[in-house]
């Protein structure tokens, strides 16, 4: 059914930061706890995340001398937050490929005058000092918005830490939607062995937004064992997130990515909201080449209703519980390491944790193990298949580290 009211748009909630002042606040406590990084408004159209910070980061300071841990609050994209945009030159949030993070490394002598280099380099030394300064467990958030109306959701790449963190909060999370975008910051992060969590808190324009971006903070400190939930009013901070996702906790696994360019020229239908219902297919919107349809009967995420963005939308489907369950089973016996014996399925030579599939001998069975056991990222080399999982599945490089 052809939704027929159009998406709202509030007035836009302003901030201002300094270009290149990132760190709008710095805590610790005991330094040999576990650290804590938020970064918000990595894209400049979603101050909701850096405006949260800034609200809390009084109180946070107030609790220093109980802090079992280190918090990092970062703002993200400083120069496009400054404008109100998404981005300025590219997408901040699709740009830590191996050459680019390698190119915008603070010790490289390489310079570029295009605003998201500047912005990686300068974020890029703060995450190298804070994971090599780590001597427990290092936990990382990337605060976001929607163009759309939208309850809170979280998002998890699929690794068993990632999971165990994301189900201690009241909220609804989708699975492999990480898996489906090409180097965001959380993946870059997560690779270098934190635990990582992304977060919708809202619309955009929306000032819940930011009480939904605090609370989850708020929640995430507890969670991760640095501050205790009897210093601060756990239960308020609990009673914000529960009544913005209506008491639902869903797992949600996402099925297809909807990609677009600006050559495309997208126009998505009005009137979709997160988690709509659609059927197979119903006209979603339209481009150059005319309708764009569901693939199948699902549920519409993150529809996109602004000029800046390459994702038109996503389709996602309910899983129960069991299947991740199974899925941790499986991958605590270790049974990833034997897919290599799968008929037509061989070990990338340059990544443990990649196969190549040919898909002319493996047939989707193969690929739905693969699924089960952590292997989410698929990408087409000619007409073999790579399938791919996150580092650092089941244990933490840090801890390892303090142990040592």
């Amino acid at each position: 059914m052809q939704p027929t009211s159009t998406t709202q748009q509030k007035e836009p909630i302003n901030i201002s930061i300094p270009e290149g002042d990132h760190v709008i606040g710095e805590v610790t406590g005991d330094a040999d706890g576990p650290s804590l990084i938020v970064v918000g408004s990595v894209h400049g159209n979603e101050p909701s995340g850096a405006l949260a910070m800034r609200r809390m980061l009084p109180e946070l300071r107030k609790l220093s001398g109980d802090l079992r841990g280190r918090v990092f609050l970062i703002a993200g994209n400083t120069r496009a937050i400054s404008e109100n945009v998404r981005f300025i030159d590219d997408d901040l949030n699709r740009h830590w490929t191996a050459e680019k993070v390698l190119r915008n490394d603070p010790a490289s002598e390489v310079s570029s005058d295009r605003v998201e280099d500047l912005e990686q380099r300068e974020l890029l030394a703060i995450f190298d000092r804070v994971l090599s300064t780590a001597r427990d467990e290092v936990y990382a958030m990337d605060l976001h918005s929607t163009s759309s109306q939208s309850s809170p959701f979280a998002m998890i790449g699929d690794t068993l830490r990632n999971r165990r963190f994301a189900q201690k909060f009241p909220a609804t999370f989708l699975l492999g939607i990480e898996e489906q975008l090409d180097s965001t910051i959380l993946e870059y992060i997560n690779n270098r062995g934190a635990v990582t969590l992304g977060f919708e808190a809202g619309q955009h324009s929306d000032a819940t937004a930011i009480d939904n971006q605090e609370a989850l903070i708020w929640l995430a400190l507890v969670n991760a064992g640095i501050v205790s939930g009897e210093k601060i009013d756990l239960e308020k901070h609990e009673t914000t997130l529960r009544k913005a996702m209506n008491n639902e906790r869903r797992i949600i696994e996402i099925r297809h990515r909807h990609a677009i360019t600006p050559e495309d020229n997208f126009e998505m239908n009005p009137g979709y909201k997160n988690f709509q219902p659609v059927k197979k297919g119903e006209v979603l919107a339209r481009d150059k080449d005319g309708q764009v349809k569901a693939k199948e009967t699902s549920l519409i995420l993150m529809p996109l209703y602004q000029e800046q963005g390459n994702d038109g939308f996503f389709l996602g489907r309910e899983i129960s519980p069991f299947w991740l369950w199974l899925s941790r089973i499986l991958r605590q016996l270790g049974i990833g390491s034997l897919m290599g014996y799968l008929p037509g399925v061989n070990q990338d030579p340059q990544n443990k944790d990649s196969y190549i599939v040919n898909t002319r001998v493996a047939r989707i069975f193969p690929l739905q193990i693969f699924h089960l056991l952590g292997f989410r990222k698929r990408r087409w080399k000619g007409d073999k298949l790579v399938v791919s999982r996150r580092k650092h599945d089941t244990r933490s490089p840090f801890r390892k580290k303090r142990s040592d």
